[in-house]
């Protein structure tokens, strides 16, 4: 039987997500501490998420609570960018 693949794993996606965290507040006008607060997470907790390069842990819980806030899907979240 073949499988096919689906998906490749970006080791990296970690990464990605604080970028893309941070891509998206900063256009939505955001600083770090209005995020938290809307999220009802830490001002610390965000600014490690933005800052650690992806080496700090988060549930799909949290990013679904950072998301709805900044009005994007989790898709949006694990979405590299495409650079020119």
């Amino acid at each position: 039987m073949i499988k096919e693949k689906f998906y490749e794993f970006n080791p990296n996606i970690k990464k990605v997500i604080a970028e893309n965290i941070r891509y998206y507040r900063k256009l939505r006008g955001m600083t770090q501490e209005q995020l938290a607060l809307c999220t009802d997470l830490s001002y610390d907790f965000i600014r490690r998420i933005e800052t650690s390069g992806g080496k700090s842990g988060f549930s799909i819980v949290t990013l679904y609570k950072i998301a709805t806030v900044l009005e994007i899907t989790l898709d949006d979240l694990i979405k590299e960018k495409m650079t020119n």
